[in-house]
């Protein structure tokens, strides 16, 4: 069997750098020796290598998260390069990662979303404005950006000015999204043309967390993930529904694992992974490893499906909206 050449990227600039590295450093470990010759590159200081290296490249694994990585700046690249790479494309990141434009795109796809603002650095604001919608408590967080980097639950309009500042440091323009208080869930989806909706997840941060903030994300022990969900037939056939109708709203193509949360028996959709956490215990692989696929099993399918899309449109990854 002729081994394929995979470019594995992982790193990169953004403030997600060192959870790209250990992400990658686990997809390194399980691909498939016997199947994959695998050439590592970090977008932080080896695209000249990749460039270089493009025409023995038959397929890229991309584990970046965060600007310059998950927002369709490095699928360009590689679009460039005709080379095929897993998840979506450049149109499909960049509108996941956009939580503005993903919010305004899911309500138009009939999806429930929290009352939110968005604001930009600079512009002025009046709390008591706030106050009305989305009305407070209220979750701040970068417009762009992931893993709750830079987001905090206020509680009251004089917490506000701390909260803002600290989500500036990340971004010039911030969401303001209403906080609801209920039951976490995320929701992954399989495929290109033919989409598999995976187990539902429920997300259980300890007491000590108001959400699933980075420290909830990434320190052992912070937060229980049971899959399935601890939820009714009926919500998790609706919360599967919605993750399969954010991914098409987006023109996601491949993979996605878009964050929900239940709230007085309404699913409302918080935000879409265009490239989940790819760590045998992160979320999208647990949900998979419960529909019935290892950890090496889902990483070939992700292959596979990156090679499904090798003739579409001169080697552009082409969303299936």
């Amino acid at each position: 069997m002729t081994k394929l050449n995979v470019a594995l990227l992982s790193g990169g600039i953004s403030s997600e750098r060192d959870v790209s590295i250990k992400s990658g450093n686990q997809v390194y470990e399980a691909l498939d020796k016997a199947k994959y010759d695998v050439m590592r590159y970090d977008p932080a200081a080896d695209l000249g290598k990749l460039v270089a290296d493009a025409s023995r490249v038959d397929v890229a694994f991309i584990v970046l998260h965060g600007p310059y990585g998950e927002d369709g700046t490095v699928q360009g690249l590689l679009d460039l390069l005709h080379i095929p790479y897993q998840g979506s494309g450049v149109l499909g990141s960049a509108l996941a990662m956009d939580k503005c434009t993903a919010k305004r795109l899911y309500k138009e796809a009939g999806l429930p979303v929290p009352a939110f603002e968005a604001l930009a650095r600079g512009q002025a604001y009046e709390p008591q404005s706030l106050a009305k919608k989305p009305g407070f408590p209220l979750v701040v967080k970068p417009r762009y950006g992931g893993s709750s980097i830079g987001a905090s639950v206020v509680q009251t309009p004089e917490q506000l000015p701390e909260a803002l500042d600290r989500a500036f440091e990340y971004d010039h323009e911030v969401i303001l999204e209403a906080y609801l208080e209920g039951t976490e869930i995320t929701g992954g989806v399989l495929g290109n043309d033919e989409l598999e909706m995976l187990p539902v997840v429920e997300i259980i941060p300890e007491s000590g967390y108001t959400f699933f903030d980075y420290e909830a994300k990434y320190v052992e022990g912070a937060t229980s993930e049971i899959c399935p969900a601890r939820i009714s037939q009926t919500l998790s056939e609706r919360a599967r529904s919605h993750a399969v109708t954010a991914h098409q709203a987006l023109c996601c193509r491949g993979y996605s694992r878009t964050d929900m949360i239940i709230h007085n028996e309404i699913i409302y959709v918080l935000e879409t992974n265009t490239i989940p956490g790819m760590t045998p215990v992160s979320l999208f692989p647990l949900a998979a490893k419960t529909a019935g696929f290892s950890f090496g099993r889902l990483l070939d399918r992700l292959i596979e499906l990156a090679m499904e899309g090798r003739d579409r449109g001169l080697g552009k990854q082409v969303p299936a909206c």
